[in-house]
């Protein structure tokens, strides 16, 4: 199973990068589904959402190109951990979203999965020697493999 991961591994970068940018894209589409779950802490909450949306599109496209994915992957890790209080403020305050579930079952899977997402991050920050490992965008024209 792991071998099959790793040789995926580039198709798994790509999967990341389109899901984390479609959902950046969305910050702003859509912004008051994010705004609702900004903890109440926190200032000018329309803005926090463009900017993590902001972050979630550079990095998202960073991932693909080979000259930044390790920075890119580093800072979907960052940006994984700062907007973690909004998802313990959703699950804390059941605060229901049309079209995403909000059972404590749920809420029990939804938040460790941010784990899983900086773990995916992590695994492109390690460098690598040979220029096919950075970037899937070189992979995905690459006959040879």
């Amino acid at each position: 199973m792991l071998k099959i991961v790793r040789k995926n591994k580039e198709l798994l970068r790509v999967i990341l990068a389109v899901s984390i940018t479609v959902v950046g894209l969305l910050h702003f589409a859509v912004p008051d589904i994010f705004v609702r779950i900004v903890p109440s802490l926190l200032p000018y909450p329309l803005e926090l959402v463009y900017i993590s949306g902001i972050f979630e599109i550079l990095g998202g496209i960073g991932l693909l190109v080979p000259t930044v994915s390790r920075a890119a992957a580093w800072g979907l890790i960052a940006l994984f951990i700062a907007v973690f209080p909004a998802n313990i403020n959703m699950a804390v305050n059941h605060i229901h979203i049309d079209g995403i579930p909000d059972s404590p079952w749920f809420q029990v899977v939804r938040l460790p999965f941010q784990g899983v997402l900086i773990a995916w991050a992590f695994w492109y920050t390690k460098p690598s020697t040979n220029i096919k490992d950075q970037a899937a965008i070189i992979n995905l024209y690459d006959t040879e493999t």
